[in-house]
């Protein structure tokens, strides 16, 4: 006989319903917080999800419908509560959370994500890009010490490289005078594999990055649960 818990109508997902290597909790206890996505480590503050959404979907659908922690951080209570799933009270656990962390960063401004692999880039992003439903390209800015500045959106839409102006994707590395960025967009499909435009438009950020005297670190691209890294592909970078 199965000991595998079985979840009736009426019933909510928990943590402890998810197999036991999905588990954030277990995940943070083993790994440490910085090896958990955005999207986690709101699970582990939501603790359930509904009857037919587990917990870790319902964190990457809210990350997905705000654009990201920032996106949350600026929601208002009301418009946390209107979203399913979410009462008074995970809205009030997921407001004091993300005030609780704009005050520590406040505090500790050095205190910043360190980009050390394409990975730390993804767990940064993977839960709130995994599943939007169109395409959208970011920058992640980094300083001489590979620290997290930023992460402005710079596009939404297709990203290829007859649309996207390569002069928006380095604007906000010019006007911070950070050293290096990593540029990352997604796939809707799900599907991160790189398509002939991806590699073109690639080519065309790398170019500029010599130019301006920034370095173009990687192109990431996110798809469901997956993401490829075009430098260790190396696809659209030269090999010196």
């Amino acid at each position: 006989m199965s000991n595998e818990k079985t979840v009736s109508p009426g019933d909510h997902y928990t943590i402890h319903d998810l197999p036991r290597t999905d588990r954030p909790r277990e995940r943070l206890r083993e790994a440490g917080a910085g090896a958990l996505s955005n999207a986690e480590l709101l699970a582990i503050i939501l603790r359930v999800g509904t009857s037919n959404e587990n917990v870790i979907r319902m964190a990457e659908r809210l990350l997905a419908r705000f654009g990201g922690l920032g996106g949350l951080v600026r929601a208002s209570f009301a418009e946390l509560c209107a979203e399913h799933g979410l009462g008074q009270a995970k809205a009030s656990q997921l407001k004091a959370a993300l005030e609780l962390g704009r005050r520590v960063s406040s505090l500790q401004p050095e205190e910043r994500p360190v980009v050390r692999r394409p990975a730390d880039v993804a767990n940064l992003l993977q839960g709130e890009m995994g599943f939007l439903e169109q395409e959208h390209l970011r920058v992640v800015l980094l300083n001489t010490r590979n620290q997290v500045m930023g992460i402005p959106e710079v596009y939404k839409g297709n990203v290829n490289s007859s649309l996207i102006r390569v002069g928006e994707v380095f604007r906000e590395a010019v006007r911070r005078g950070c050293p290096a960025l990593i540029v990352v967009h997604n796939h809707p499909s799900g599907d991160p594999t790189p398509s002939a435009e991806d590699i073109a438009v690639t080519r065309q950020f790398v170019e500029a990055g010599r130019l301006l005297d920034i370095d173009v670190l990687d192109h990431l691209i996110i798809g469901h649960q997956r993401f490829e890294s075009l430098r260790e592909r190396g696809q659209g970078f030269d090999r010196q």
